[in-house]
């Protein structure tokens, strides 16, 4: 097989999950409704929030999810799968619910950000790749989100391919980094799945070719008049790079009526170039060009470049955004929730020792409560189907401090979360690229504290239980703890 034959991505899974599923159809369970969650635990970085995305690759993913005869074979190689399993492979497709924020919402910890409603199997076998999808683009959003708001205005794009851990990753990478405010990327996939703006002058190779700084310039110069960005730090930026820049601004640009548009730099000390190339920029009349600045940069970086003054327009961020260097892992878990019991479904709780890893059990809505100013003061924890009247003071349960009586007042709430894939089918409309973009900038602008926003101790956004779904929660604890100790 080579990386340019066709993948069936339903074998993008753990093997543990065909083990259970062949266990479950054995033991006669594969038609048991189960209900399992996608949520996390913490925010990337310590942050405030994170940015949900991925989700209209989940989609996909489960609406194409078949098993070819060679995958079926490959299966029956292992040798210990009921044959009688792998003949109900070959016509199985996925045939429940997927429940989720919308693409682009702003989300916390603990909070169901998906949950699949399906028979066992069908809900077993998909774990791997939602979770892959999710855990990969939200974080990249996230990331991405961070250095966009460092950038204070200026643009940012994503140069981080080459970076990236495979060219799946900078694909989707590029995708999640433009959800999450990127202007653009150099990633020509993703420019062509996604209708991403594309962008890219020349490398350090194109002015080493030439041997000579300013033939290099010039070249370009005369074969994209209307877009010359040069890379002015290959050999000497104040003395040779701007000098030639200007130079072939002067005597190629002008003369055929167009400007130069930008240098960039990508090496030194950011700060102290910028500064200077501006000042040798506008002293030569040149002071609509643009200073673009790339090497190793992120959120902390650019932060502090700003606060030296520098004299950037616009940053290209690589491989600590497409990696996310920082904290390179989200952290996404699927757990079960709910099992179908007699018609009805009954709730399903992990118990640990680590607090932060007991689950939130059973089916449930999530409500987004704002105040009278439309901020977002909290997300509510619900039992599936329960009324939550906001019209009067609405009593809710802080799990973290349960003793305390407290009340929603002048509030409103909206349940975050809708269906969006039913009996296997989608039925409901997925939003585009740049629609997803422009609702994280709405409710970051518009609904989302901006203490929450801030890198360093950000405000913590409360999750919060109506008293109904917070007595479920403490029963089955208690019940669960009764029948260990029994």
């Amino acid at each position: 097989m080579t990386q340019f034959d066709k993948r069936n991505l339903s074998m993008m899974m753990d093997f543990y999950e065909m083990t259970m599923a062949n266990g479950y159809f054995v033991d006669g369970r594969q038609d048991m409704e189960v209900v399992f969650d996608v949520f996390y635990r913490s925010n990337p970085d310590n942050g405030g929030f994170a940015i949900f995305a991925g989700l209209e690759q989940v989609v996909e993913y489960v609406e194409n999810l078949r098993f070819l005869p060679e995958d079926i074979e490959f299966f029956r190689k292992q040798n210990i799968f009921s044959e009688n399993f792998l003949e109900y492979l070959r016509d199985f497709r996925f045939k429940g619910d997927i429940t989720a924020f919308p693409e682009g919402t702003i989300m916390y910890p603990n909070e169901p950000i998906l949950t699949v409603e399906a028979p066992v199997i069908d809900a077993q076998l998909i774990e791997t790749a939602i979770l892959a999808q999710i855990n990969h683009q939200s974080l990249i959003a996230t990331k991405a989100r961070r250095i966009v708001k460092a950038a204070d205005g200026r643009a940012v794009s994503d140069f981080g391919a080459r970076r990236a851990h495979n060219m799946d990753a900078a694909t989707y990478g590029a995708r999640a980094a433009y959800i999450g405010g990127v202007v653009g990327t150099a990633t020509v996939t993703a420019g062509q799945i996604f209708d991403i703006p594309v962008n890219g002058t020349m490398a350090h190779s194109w002015v080493m070719l030439y041997g000579d700084e300013y033939e290099a310039f010039k070249s370009y110069a005369e074969i994209y008049p209307h877009a010359s960005v040069f890379l002015v730090d290959t050999y000497d930026v104040i003395d040779s790079g701007i000098p030639n820049a200007i130079r072939v601004a002067k005597e190629v640009l002008e003369p055929m009526g167009e400007r130069l548009k930008g240098i960039r730099i990508d090496s030194g000390d950011l700060a102290y170039l910028s500064k200077k190339v501006r000042v040798m920029l506008d002293k030569a009349g040149l002071n609509d060009c643009k200073i673009v600045v790339s090497n190793s940069l992120d959120e902390f970086t650019i932060s502090s470049l700003l606060h030296q003054g520098a004299a950037i327009d616009s940053f290209g961020v690589g491989e600590r955004l497409i990696t996310a260097k920082s904290q390179p892992v989200f952290g996404g878990v699927y757990k079960l929730a709910a099992v179908k019991t007699n018609g009805e479904y009954s709730p399903r709780m992990k118990v640990s020792e680590n607090v932060e890893k007991i689950t939130n059990p059973g089916r449930k809505d999530v409500y987004r409560i704002y105040d009278a100013s439309n901020h977002a003061v909290a997300d509510l924890l619900a039992i599936s189907g329960e009324v939550v009247d906001m019209d009067s003071p609405y009593r809710y349960v802080d799990p973290k401090k349960p003793w305390k009586n407290r009340f929603f007042e002048n509030a409103k709430a909206k349940n975050l979360r809708k269906v969006y894939v039913k009996n296997g089918k989608r039925v409901a409309q997925l939003p585009s690229l740049n629609e997803i973009r422009e609702y994280v900038k709405t409710q970051l602008a518009d609904e989302i504290w901006e203490e929450e926003q801030r890198f360093e101790n950000p405000h913590i956004h409360y999750l919060d239980m109506t008293p109904s779904y917070y007595d479920l929660k403490m029963s089955l604890l208690h019940e669960t703890k009764k029948q260990r100790e029994d």
